[in-house]
């Protein structure tokens, strides 16, 4: 087996039935933060440790977190209030909110132009509801809207293009918004399999990884946007990261509650790893090759190791 689990660390109990949403670690501090989406939190974990140490409150609905380990920021998108919060590690509760789009769900960084997107969920009973907001996280403000085809899933940014990348539920596509000219969007690639929902990127193979509803996982090749593989996922795929040193990639599917692992070169299926019904959400600490799940029914994270690293 490539991963072996460590531990469970204990977490709050939610306020309501409801679970977690994505998470992200600053490598810096060994600090990761994961969206508590029901307790309108973020929960804070020690990585060093793996021990919970706290949460920050006040953040409704939030469904995203995202760090920059190079301005040593965080970034929450709060569907509750249509708003992107952006706060520094070091100041935790210094908590700036921006008013962007219906429902902000992934979220992807631009260090270099400091340009922040937030991709809407939107509302389907609301016209033109479906877009990207770009937000210049110096004047903590958005400053541009993009329309969008359909639902919003999960986004990346490519520094080697200077571009983002956004998943469309439906119709089936990822589009491509140039960081250079941040109010349109560049081109659209189609995507053969319903519903693009994970996304992680090889930046040294050029390549985007993309897990579909349909359960099909794709590699993508980042210039033509041709795939160039595809694999059978064990179900309905969430949250994905890619482990570039080991060349895994992990997809988390809540139903029935595993992840899937994969080897990428060529891509193909490990095994498949229990974790808990509905846990649809991990995160992945790259320098301890830690992958943590978030387990909803009984509050917790569990935590594995790829021990090939």
């Amino acid at each position: 087996m490539s991963l072996q689990f460590l531990r469970f660390i204990d977490l709050p109990d939610h306020n309501k039935p409801g679970g977690f949403d994505h998470a992200a670690i600053h490598v810096a501090t060994d600090r990761l933060y994961v969206a508590h989406t029901i307790n309108n939190a973020l929960d804070v974990i020690n990585c060093k440790l793996d021990i919970y140490l706290h949460s920050i409150p006040n953040l409704a609905g939030v469904a995203g977190a995202l760090v920059s380990d190079e301005l040593d920021l965080v970034f929450t998108s709060n569907r509750g209030e249509n708003t992107v919060g952006i706060f520094s590690i070091h100041d935790e509760q210094a908590i700036t909110k921006v008013q962007v789009g219906i429902r902000p769900n992934g979220l992807a960084f631009d260090a270099s132009r400091k340009l922040l997107l937030a991709a809407n969920v939107g509302d389907p009973n609301i016209a033109g509801s479906f877009t990207l907001s770009m937000i210049d996280i110096i004047k903590r403000e958005m400053v541009a809207s993009i329309p969008v085809a359909g639902r919003t899933r999960w986004a990346v940014f490519e520094a080697s293009t200077n571009s983002f990348y956004v998943n469309i539920a439906q119709p089936a596509q990822i589009v491509v918004v140039e960081a250079n000219n941040p109010d349109c969007i560049a081109r659209i690639l189609e995507i053969p399999a319903e519903g693009p929902h994970g996304l992680d990127l090889d930046a040294v193979h050029r390549r985007l990884f993309c897990a579909c509803d349909a359960g099909k996982l794709l590699a993508i090749d980042l210039q033509t946007g041709t795939v160039q593989a595809t694999a059978e996922l064990s179900g309905i795929p969430d949250v994905v990261f890619y482990n570039n040193k080991n060349h895994h990639l992990y997809v988390a599917i809540g139903n029935p509650g595993v992840i899937d692992v994969f080897h990428t070169d060529p891509l193909r299926l490990i095994e498949s790893i229990s974790t808990e019904q509905g846990a649809h959400t991990i995160a992945f600490n790259a320098v301890e090759h830690k992958v943590y799940a978030f387990l909803p029914q009984t509050h917790r994270a569990a935590v594995f190791l790829d021990n090939e690293s």
